[in-house]
């Protein structure tokens, strides 16, 4: 299988090679796979921030406890879920369906109901939660693209959520930060590409019930 192989080859990159940039081709196929995430009801509650400019990135940095991948990789992507959701969320994405798929309101009425009465029932915290759950199932389908790709990836939490939402204007926006991820190619120097890839053996992992 070679996704198989692909993902024995990445690992979480240290240190990138700042001379080198991803061509626009290689960047939307990564993005397409993001897009094409799975999302509960579909509903796609995240954003896909991705931080070319370099003043930014400066910004950044100074917020990623001294982290040099946000500096030094191709692109940032920032992972930025919804702040919130409400029944415009759902209506809007119910009305995109509706007319992607040529259908009727009597066709889809069940199915928007059923996402209102989720969505209008949940109190604020749980949908944050919800949503952070979302961006993180965009995470690894991202990784999984870059992995198929020869492209490397730093997953990243440590960095201040709050300082990036205010250095990228999110509260504007309507998004938080929630997850980054740092893209592009390795640097040759960088000694943990050499590492032998360690995971528990499946058996320990893999539960049969």
């Amino acid at each position: 299988m070679a996704l198989l192989d692909s993902l024995k080859w990445r690992y979480a990159t240290k240190k990138f090679d700042a001379s080198k940039k991803l061509d626009e081709a290689t960047l939307n196929s990564i993005l397409e796979a993001g897009n094409l995430s799975a999302s509960s009801y579909g509903l796609q509650p995240w954003k896909l921030v991705v931080v070319e400019t370099k003043a930014l990135r400066e910004e950044l940095f100074a917020h990623s406890w001294g982290q040099r991948q946000v500096l030094d990789a191709s692109h940032l992507i920032v992972i930025a879920r919804e702040a919130t959701l409400t029944a415009d969320h759902v209506n809007t994405f119910a009305d995109n369906i509706k007319e992607a798929r040529n259908l009727p309101e009597e066709a889809i009425a069940d199915y928007r109901g059923m996402m209102l009465n989720t969505v209008n029932s949940l109190p604020d915290e749980v949908k944050d939660i919800w949503n952070s759950k979302q961006a993180y199932i965009v995470l690894g389908s991202l990784l999984a693209a870059c992995a198929d790709l020869k492209v490397d990836s730093t997953p990243m939490e440590g960095f201040v959520a709050e300082k990036y939402d205010e250095v990228l204007g999110f509260d504007k926006l309507g998004l938080k930060s929630t997850v980054i991820l740092p893209i592009g190619y390795r640097a040759e120097d960088d000694g943990y590409q050499h590492l032998v890839k360690y995971r528990k053996p499946l058996s320990e992992v893999v539960v049969k019930l």
